[in-house]
């Protein structure tokens, strides 16, 4: 009779050997896994899959950047579909709904302001994920001078220059603006099975939130969080590489160290005119320019606390953004280095401050203000959404006097 631990151990085995084979990857035999085009890409240790970089073979030094594991719900939160086993959700009676037929979809879904060679490493990563299926890359919507100088356009187009690979797969979609909206497009679209790729930093917060809301926002039979690789903040080259130094080295006039951030794709000529664009959007060529803790938090983090923890920023009732989902919602609850929010639906966050900036209720409404000119369409939706109304009459008063 199996013991215990050998009954969880080939558990996880199976668990990890059908999540390898839902994303089209073939086994060995002995754990290793290859993608269609005979790449080796994952392993299963300790009934767990483990991804690698392209290039890297069994039996070299190399270690896994890359780590596929149930994702675990918050404290207090219940578990999901895509963590717990759950029956079928029946849509009439004694009726079960059909599979979906989209299969796996990866995803993308990052601030990149500026695009950097870290980001062309999370790219590369993605699309060997990816394994030759369908591959989306959703750059966010926020712009602010402090931490997202360049507006999705600008980002965009220079994205495309810097990552000519991906060119296709970069989607400029301004309904795509959280997470949620990513995640909602891809269950409409029909798929089954999707993976996000982050950077390691951002693991357990998008693991936490995608399953979290799901058979409530989207309904997949699995969600994915996959790392792209650890990132050294004080390594040189690519493994240290992040927007918060670029957004430094503009602050600071720098060009030589931004160079060193940006893919040679891009021509030194493209990369100044993207230098110059970046302080110009930053405005570091005003008289007061900002604190190197509100562009660069994660670099001076100790002024940002000391900011947090005076009570300057981040106070209770403020609309705030997590930068990394996009998600816009009040703080409820502050914590030491955190804050809990809830959005304008009613759906609940954690954000670590340095992943924190200051937004507008009208962000909330998903309105700006130049959409909500009187007599449009927008001003309409807005009213309505801000108001609860679902229907609104149109009328002609018919006591009103003739002239």
């Amino acid at each position: 009779m199996k013991n215990f631990f050998r009954f969880i151990s080939e558990a996880k085995e199976s668990q990890a050997s059908m999540q390898a084979r839902r994303m089209g990857l073939k086994g060995d035999g002995h754990g290793g896994w290859y993608n269609p085009q005979g790449e080796f890409v994952a392993k299963t240790e300790k009934g767990e899959l483990k991804f690698y970089n392209k290039g890297q073979k069994l039996g070299q030094k190399d270690t896994p950047t890359q780590k596929a594991t149930p994702t675990q719900p918050m404290a207090g939160a219940q578990a999901t579909a895509a963590q717990t086993p759950q029956e079928p959700i029946q849509t009439q009676a004694g009726e079960e709904p059909k599979e979906k037929e989209g299969g796996l979809v990866t995803l993308v879904f990052g601030r990149f302001n500026p695009p950097t060679t870290g980001h062309q490493k999370l790219l590369s990563s993605a699309h060997s994920i990816s394994s030759g299926g369908e591959l989306r890359i959703y750059p966010s919507r926020t712009q602010d001078p402090k931490k997202n100088p360049l507006d999705p356009g600008t980002k965009i187009g220079y994205m495309k220059k810097m990552f000519p690979k991906y060119a296709d797969n970069i989607i400029d979609d301004d309904n795509m603006k959280t997470i949620f909206d990513v995640l909602k497009n891809a269950d409409e679209d029909g798929f089954g099975e999707v993976t996000i790729v982050v950077g390691a930093d951002r693991l357990g917060e998008f693991k936490n939130l995608a399953n979290k809301y799901n058979g409530e926002l989207y309904n997949f039979d699995m969600i994915n969080v996959v790392s792209a690789g650890e990132r050294d903040a004080d390594a040189a080259g690519v493994e240290g590489m992040s927007a918060s130094k670029m957004r430094k080295s503009a602050l600071e006039d720098d060009f030589e160290t931004f160079r060193s951030g940006i893919p040679k794709s891009l021509d030194d000529e493209e990369t100044k005119k993207l230098f110059n664009a970046l302080r110009k959007s930053m405005k570091v060529t005003a008289k007061e320019s900002f604190a190197l803790w509100e562009i660069a938090p994660k670099i001076d983090w100790k002024n940002l606390r000391e900011n947090y923890i005076l009570d300057k920023i981040f106070k209770l009732g403020d609309i705030v953004e997590n930068l990394n989902t996009g998600l816009v919602g009040k703080v409820i609850r502050k914590g030491t280095n955190y804050l809990i929010c809830v959005s304008e639906e009613g759906y609940m966050f954690k954000s670590w401050i340095k992943d924190l900036g200051e937004s507008k209720f009208t962000n909330v409404s998903g309105v700006p203000a130049n959409q909500r000119e009187v007599g449009t369409d927008s001003l309409r939706k807005y009213v309505m959404r801000m108001t609860g109304t679902t229907d609104i009459k149109n009328f002609i008063n018919k006591y009103k006097v003739k002239k």
